[in-house]
């Protein structure tokens, strides 16, 4: 009875507009209209806003595009190249490095008649063994049906030899943010690092991607004589640089005279700041053209950027706080505690072991087992990995180096986040609190 009812006012709603007994509610058609025939265009191609968008030009990235390409330059002769090893910051263009080079490489490739095949695997998502392999499969069409036979993983990564054997082609296998996989399956890593001594006819490449800067420290040596054969280190981009970019792009994304050139300086400074996040800004200019189409306006302006730059944050605090683990989000907190504390003018930048002392005192407050300083100090690279945090190596002179450690994001927005938790929301001061400049 109940579908019956509901199909009834749909029905009534679609035909005249109306809902029968009850408040006319959001009328669809106009706001679907909006975009089907907009007043006032300003997206040509929004997907060009996006980091996942290749551009034909990829601007202050020319020494890093030719050192892969060199890397990677032997295939074309038959030969195999080494392994690469590629990191830096979130956003600072090795992804998109990568899938510009191997896209020209392929179609190089093509035009030459050389059989040249590449697999990209996001170990975020695919991060076992077994998903590793069976992707590879699917990437050489193995006749199997891989995941509904049971096979044990050596048996799906032979029947992956065999078929790339058998195709007699040269294979680059792309693991981005390949630290993950490390995580949880060192030995699938192992395994592709050496699988050419297995193979006669066919040749396979990896190019590893990670934003941790010091993955290769924590790698098993076996794996690390051949992952890192050679490195391409990525520095942040420059407020200067993500202008050029943003413009670029923009010319590509928007119509013309629809971005104002103090939208693109906002977006490039903001996420400068942030590491020099390219696909920061590129989200904050896509945003910030949204809420300007949302309010039916003719131009983006760097208003429209500090909208932006709000819904953002507050979406990303959100979304990366849910999936902390408790220890992360008490070393999360401490750090708020500090980096407000810092108002007062007596107080320095936190450094790691001030950050581990306030971590501890909250474990007892907590009731929880803390965990080891270094575990702590894993956990602040993993918050600046994030974005949460930003955590600078500093010189002491004689006394050697240490982290000094402050906020990335609006400490209002970490306590929101963190209230939602009922075994941290017993120890958080009031939201008040971080409104006040003095603790």
């Amino acid at each position: 009875m109940t579908g019956i009812s509901e199909t009834i006012i749909y029905n009534n709603y679609s035909q005249t507009g109306l809902v029968t007994n009850m408040q006319k509610g959001v009328d669809l058609d106009d706001i679907f209209d909006r975009f089907l025939k907009p007043k006032t265009p300003i997206f040509k191609e929004r997907d060009a806003l996006r980091a996942t968008y290749i551009p034909d030009f990829l601007p202050h990235r020319d020494r890093e595009i030719q050192q892969l390409a060199n890397i990677l330059g032997p295939i074309m002769a038959g030969d195999i190249p080494s392994n690469a090893f590629l990191y830096g910051k979130p956003g600072s263009g090795k992804t998109v490095v990568t899938k510009y080079v191997i896209k020209h490489l392929h179609e190089k490739a093509a035009d030459a008649g050389i059989k040249f095949e590449y697999s990209f695997i996001n170990c975020q998502m695919i991060d076992t063994p077994y998903r590793v392999y069976a992707t590879l499969c699917d990437t050489v069409a193995v006749d199997t049906e891989i995941a509904t036979t049971g096979l044990s993983t050596d048996e799906i990564f032979n029947k992956f030899s065999e078929k790339l054997e058998e195709l007699d082609l040269h294979l680059t296998i792309i693991l981005d943010e390949v630290d993950l996989l490390l995580k949880k399956a060192s030995k699938s890593l192992y395994g592709l690092t050496r699988i050419n001594t297995d193979l006669l006819n066919s040749k396979v490449s990896i190019i590893g991607i990670t934003n941790n800067v010091s993955f290769k420290e924590q790698i098993d040596a076996r794996i690390r004589s051949t992952l890192t054969e050679q490195e391409i280190v990525f520095s942040p981009y420059t407020a200067t640089q993500l202008r050029d970019i943003l413009e670029e792009r923009s010319r590509i994304g928007f119509y013309d005279d629809v971005v104002t050139s103090s939208a693109i300086e906002r977006a490039s400074g903001i996420a400068a700041s942030e590491h020099g996040d390219a696909r920061r800004a590129l989200d904050l200019l896509r945003v910030a053209g949204e809420v300007a189409e949302t309010n039916q306006e003719q131009k983006v302006t760097a208003d429209h950027v500090k909208k932006a730059s709000t819904v953002i944050e507050t979406d990303t605090v959100k979304e990366v706080l849910i999936t902390l683990p408790i220890h992360a989000k008490v070393v999360l907190l401490a750090i708020a505690l500090l980096d407000h504390e810092r108002s007062s003018p007596k107080h320095d930048l936190p450094t790691t072991g001030d950050v581990y002392k306030l971590y501890y005192d909250l474990c007892k407050q907590l009731v929880l087992d803390d965990l080891t300083q270094r575990r702590v100090g894993d956990l602040i690279n993993e918050l600046d990995v994030l974005g949460m945090i930003r955590a600078n190596v500093v010189s002491k002179g004689r006394h050697g180096r240490t982290r000094i450690i402050r906020l990335a994001v609006q400490a209002l927005e970490i306590h929101r986040a963190l209230e939602k938790d009922p075994r941290i929301f017993e120890i958080l001061p009031n939201p008040e609190f971080w409104l006040t400049n003095q603790p």
